[in-house]
């Protein structure tokens, strides 16, 4: 009958999320021989497609969707993965392995797998919901900037110095966009990266035209009778005129079905090394999933990576396949901002020494981060050989290096294992 709901009722692997894990978990499920049948639900319109190139070459024009799309639409299909999209879980009965979604129906599982990820964290100032005010998280995000910009360049507010708020500057500086990033802290990337790092990227985006404003607040988002953005009022009452508004200020891991079901998690959801939630046969991966991590002293944290996604994801395959493989992949990142490439290897937590390989100046260096004499992570910008051989380094454990030779940019990196 026409417009009858044809969603499977049930399926043996049901899959929350359409992102890099939830994607990935389902790929590696087939790969490694599951014949059940898999079900992936995501609350995006689109299939599964690429997430960091939204703020970057998506945004920028220079990628269209097929070219993020993570495989062609017709994969799912020939694989035989079911596609619900345009819909939530709203809320998980853990004893009759029921799922509820948004629009009310409702769907059986043998085993599930979280991937949520998070909802971007919103303003809580006045004005806050004016029309010009955007948030990229996904695809529509992305192209409701776009079409923003379609007219030409604006004048844009990005508020926050992370990664995403430093990645839109740049893409907005290269559209002619007038650009000025506030960042409540006394630097960019203070929760993630040391001082020289800051004190590069800081510099790098003034010398391309953004106006950084540091330890600097938002009071209120100005806007006119039709509902529009017009500027934003600082905490020192300075306004700063703009007909856009771009926040980056991180993301609230998307997990209250699961705690309203009783699962353990105050920042995100908990799981054991295998990735399983306290749940029965529930698990959580990816951006939400709170977990002990190696390369950090095993403490409990989230990481917000593809990488993580996609490790976590293949930890969960294996374990339905009946491999239990504890999850213990080194963390890396990259973001791309103007010509430069950084790419990250380990963690930074709790170091407590660093080390400049090269001179910033350049435009080519790296920085090390020690703990205790170890190596625990390493920064490069425009440095690929320093990037694989930290990683290397990272894998192996290396105790402790000679200092003076770890800051020679001559010295590989690989002949201080």
């Amino acid at each position: 009958m026409d417009g009858e709901d044809k969603t499977p009722k049930n399926a043996d692997v049901v899959i929350v999320g359409t992102g890099h894990g939830g994607a990935q978990v389902a790929i590696a499920l087939r790969q490694q021989g599951h014949e059940g049948t898999i079900l992936m639900i995501g609350r995006d319109t689109s299939p599964p497609y690429e997430r960091p190139p939204l703020s970057k070459e998506y945004l920028a024009g220079e990628k269209h969707f097929e070219r993020i799309m993570i495989r062609p639409e017709k994969f799912w299909a020939d694989k035989g993965i079911d596609l619900v999209l345009g819909r939530g879980v709203t809320a998980i009965d853990p004893v009759r392995h029921v799922v509820t979604l948004s629009d009310g129906s409702k769907i059986g599982y043998r085993k599930l797998i979280w991937s949520g990820g998070g909802d971007p964290r919103r303003l809580s100032c006045p004005g806050a919901g004016l029309k010009g005010v955007f948030y990229i998280r996904d695809k529509r995000d992305a192209d409701a900037m776009m079409e923003a910009l379609a007219d030409g360049p604006r004048k844009a507010v990005v508020i926050g110095g992370g990664y995403i708020g430093l990645e839109a500057a740049a893409v907005l500086r290269k559209l002619g966009c007038e650009v000025t990033l506030i960042e409540m802290q006394k630097r960019l990337l203070a929760r993630v990266a040391g001082e020289d790092l800051s004190r590069f990227y800081a510099e790098e985006h003034r010398r391309q035209g953004v106006d950084v404003r540091l330890e600097t607040g938002v009071n209120e988002i100005l806007g006119e009778e039709a509902g529009r953005v017009t500027g934003v009022q600082l905490t020192s009452g300075e306004v700063v005129e703009c007909d856009m508004v771009v926040v980056g200020i991180g993301i609230v891991p998307a997990v209250a079905p699961l705690i309203s079901a009783g699962a353990a998690g105050s920042n995100g959801v908990d799981v054991d090394f295998c990735c399983r939630t306290t749940l029965d046969d529930i698990y959580a991966i990816g951006d939400c999933a709170a977990h002990a991590n190696p390369f950090a002293g095993s403490a409990v944290i989230r990481l917000e990576s593809v990488q993580n996604a996609h490790d976590m994801a293949n930890t969960v395959a294996r374990a339905i396949m009946g491999e239990k493989e504890p999850y213990g992949a080194l963390p890396w990142f990259w973001s791309n901002q103007y010509d430069l490439k950084l790419q990250t290897a380990g963690l930074s937590l709790g170091y407590d020494e660093t080390v400049l390989r090269g001179d910033p100046d350049s435009r080519k260096f790296t920085v090390v981060y020690l703990k205790e004499g170890k190596p625990i992570a390493f920064d490069c910008v425009n440095t690929m050989k320093d990037y694989v051989q930290g990683r290397k380094l990272l894998e192996r454990g290396v105790e402790r290096v000679d200092r003076d030779l770890l800051a020679d940019p001559a010295v590989p990196l690989k002949e201080l294992a």
